[in-house]
Parts: C-alpha cells; structure tokens; sequence
C-alpha cells in the first residue's frame, strides 16, 4: 500500500540506522517528504543523500538533536518552529534498551533510555499531537515491542519503557479519537539491527525479521488505520497472547529461563 502518504510530512526520530532509517525510506518512496531526527548528523545527511537519489520528490530535512537529553525534546521542537516545518505524521521510533542483570548492568544507560524511550516519546507526542488535533487531521505512530507484554528478566529497564509506550498508546488512542488523528503502536519482534552493538549479546537472525519489512508493514496497518500494527512474522504476534492470560508471575519465569538460555545473564560489554 503506497496511497496515503503523498503531500504528508513524516517527522522520524532515531533515523540515522536500523528501523528508523528503514522508515524513513519507507516513507520517502510513497512519496512523504521526510524530516530525518537523531544524533549523527553524518549519518543523517547520507541518509537525506540516498533518499534524494533514490526517490526524488521533496528534500529530506535533517535536524541533529539528542531526545534523551533533558532539553533535547524542547530543542527539536523550537527547530521544527524555526525553520516552519509542520509535522503531519510523528513517527516516535528512537529506543534504547539495556540488557543484562539489572542490578550487574551501569546505570546511566538504563536511566538514559527510560529518557528516550518515554520522556522524549511523550514530549514529542504531546506537543505534536496537540498541533495535530488543533487541524484535525494526521498521526501518530509509537514503536513498542512484542516486549512489552510480559516483564523480561535481564531486559528489565527495557520491557518496562515499552509497556508504558504500549498502555499510554492505547489510552491517547481512545483520547483522540473522532478528532481526525490517528494514533497507533507498532509493536516489532526481533528485528535485525544493532540493537545489541557493544555487548555480547546478539540477536538470532533466523528469528529476526529485516528492517525494510517491518517498515512496510508498520505503514501499511497505519494506512489501514489499524489499533495496533505487528509488523513481524505471525509468531510475534502469538506469543504476546500468553501474557495475557496467565499469571504474571510465571511469565517472568518463563521469559526469564528464556533469557537465560539466551545466555542474557552473561552479558558483558565489549572492548
């Protein structure tokens, strides 16, 4: 599905790799003008670059700011207003995560990422969404994960952010709606990125999809305006269904083993 994306202004954070450089791709070949957002301007620039040769059509903007910082969100959002760039698609997808014990792991990271993945997301979305509502049309899309479902020993800090991308989604999705703005969570399993760069740990590339197709299919349920987009293989969506169910308890033990076979709770940085 290309339809619904031409004359739209798509604001992607955490563009410069992985999923967000795939969404940003994504968009530019349906046709969306698209303003890159991360922390390497580098990266950013070759990226606006690649989407010019690639695709044509509109520019992409560049806008170098760290989301995680304290005044990071307000400085993005003074920049958007400067230049007098109006957003009509806020694609929330920078993420951070942790992994390994808790208690074993640094804590700035942790803390860090509970900065990005929530205070950024929710800054973001909330002065945004507000100029969304006020015109009456556009979206909202915010990257979850298949872990937000369950608690997940050694990727505690970061199963926590996504449950509360998960539930606040749901909630501003059911605020907003009659009003023209469309908000949904996309919620990846494994994808193959470098997520885990710097540790030892590593993601199973047979059960990870790429990133080009959870681009895709995230922008296609949003053009289908679907709650809630799986954008992986059918599995994913599965194994969130019995964490519903059963007490929470014992699935904090089985995603616990699970990591633990995973050899999660061995986790070291790397040199």
């Amino acid at each position: 599905m290309t339809d619904g994306y031409r004359g739209v202004t798509a604001l992607v954070t955490g563009a410069s790799k992985g999923l967000g450089r795939a969404y940003a791709l994504e968009l530019a070949r349906r046709g969306a003008r698209v303003i890159l957002l991360a922390r390497s301007d580098g990266s950013l620039r070759e990226l606006a670059a690649e989407i010019r040769e690639r695709h044509g059509g509109p520019d992409a903007e560049v806008i170098t700011g760290d989301l995680a910082a304290p005044d990071g969100p307000e400085r993005v959002l003074r920049e958007l207003r400067d230049r007098g760039l109006t957003v009509d698609l806020l694609l929330n997808n920078a993420g951070a995560g942790s992994v390994g014990p808790f208690l074993g792991r640094p804590l700035e990271p942790q803390v860090r990422s509970v900065g990005l993945n929530v205070v950024g997301l929710i800054v973001m979305t909330h002065a945004i969404g507000a100029e969304l509502v006020a015109r009456g049309s556009g979206g909202i899309i915010n990257v979850s994960s298949t872990a937000a479902f369950q608690p997940m020993p050694y990727q505690a800090s970061y199963a926590a952010t996504k449950a509360f991308v998960l539930s606040f989604t749901e909630a501003l999705a059911e605020e907003l709606r009659g009003t023209g703005v469309h908000v949904m969570a996309a919620h990846p399993g494994a994808v193959a990125t470098g997520f885990f760069d710097g540790t030892s740990a590593t993601i199973d590339s047979r059960a990870a999809d790429t990133p080009a197709i959870v681009a895709a299919r995230t922008l296609d349920d949003y053009a289908r305006r679907r709650a809630a987009s799986y954008p992986g293989r059918a599995m994913n969506r599965a194994l969130t269904w019995p964490p519903r169910l059963l007490p929470r308890t014992v699935v904090a033990r089985v995603t616990g083993n699970l990591n633990r076979r995973r050899r999660m709770h061995e986790v070291v940085d790397l040199a």
